[in-house]
């Protein structure tokens, strides 16, 4: 299954799009070998359907590390040479650029939240990973300024505990062996991100006091737009990182930002309405703002 809205090449009429994680999906023992496709960035021809590449970022996955951040297309500076790319946010915590129309790997970032234990499988006393199912970066999509050769990610840090767990054998019936997920009693929180694409290292970073599950936007005149569960919505200074404006929602702003043009004016919208799944006030907002 794919998590989140693909993108398209129209020029090379190519689809991206990233796939989900192998089922069971803590329990392998039906399902040997690599899992092929799963958690994976897939190429296809618009026109056959006809796979044209894929890269999978977790072969046979055992934590839920689906590519759930949309993949984004940009170009991508290389030895002098402008390549076309596609980069995607994963929920293992790395930023991954891809040569557009071969799938070459060609540079994985730094990581952009803490890792532990990452590929760890769950034990009876519970193995602790982070990012872990939640991620990394989950459904935000990415935003990215070709001119500055920067990217944008929106980041969660949530640690999970992986738990084995046996049913004992009774009344002629085997045990029955499972392995359950959840999120530890640790502080969670968020991180917005700006990185290097030409070196993948952290130019800069902001934590914040929640997990980050909304969308990044970053304008051609240097700003940088995303919203937090506790109603902000930030604007910051795209090269350093410094905020330099913020507003204030009822509601969680938990939705990517739009930019778009009226008369020569250029606004700023967002939806805000919440989220369940991390305890963000929900509502029905949409905020505008309009840049000077």
């Amino acid at each position: 299954s794919a998590w989140s809205t693909p993108a398209i090449d129209t020029a090379t009429d190519t689809l991206y799009f990233g796939t989900g994680n192998p089922s069971p999906q803590m329990n392998d023992i039906s399902r040997p070998g690599d899992n092929l496709y799963t958690v994976s960035l897939v190429a296809l021809d618009t026109n056959t359907g006809k796979l044209k590449w894929h890269y999978q970022q977790v072969p046979h996955d055992l934590w839920g590390y689906d590519l759930a951040s949309p993949p984004v297309l940009f170009n991508y500076n290389l030895n002098g040479k402008t390549i076309a790319a596609v980069g995607q946010a994963s929920k293992t915590g790395w930023f991954y650029i891809h040569n557009r129309a071969t799938g070459e790997l060609i540079k994985k970032s730094d990581a952009f939240v803490p890792q532990k234990n990452l590929f760890q499988k769950a034990t009876f006393e519970g193995t602790v990973v982070y990012p872990g199912i939640l991620g990394g970066s989950n459904w935000s999509p990415v935003s990215v300024d070709e001119a500055n050769q920067r990217a944008f990610v929106a980041g969660i840090h949530a640690p999970i505990k992986y738990t084995l767990h046996e049913t004992p054998a009774s009344n002629g019936k085997a045990a029955i062996r499972y392995a359950a997920s959840e999120p530890t009693q640790d502080a969670r929180w968020g991180l917005l991100s700006g990185i290097d694409l030409a070196t993948g290292k952290i130019a800069w970073q902001n934590k914040t006091a929640q997990p980050l599950v909304g969308g990044v936007l970053a304008t051609a005149g240097g700003l940088l737009f995303t919203g937090e569960g506790n109603g902000n919505f930030n604007g910051y200074n795209s090269q350093t990182g410094e905020l330099l404006w913020q507003a204030k929602s009822e509601f969680g702003v938990n939705a990517p930002p739009i930019t778009y043009s009226v008369d020569g004016v250029q606004y700023i919208a967002v939806a805000s309405g919440g989220n369940s799944i991390f305890g963000y006030k929900q509502g029905d907002a949409v905020l505008v703002y309009k840049l000077p």
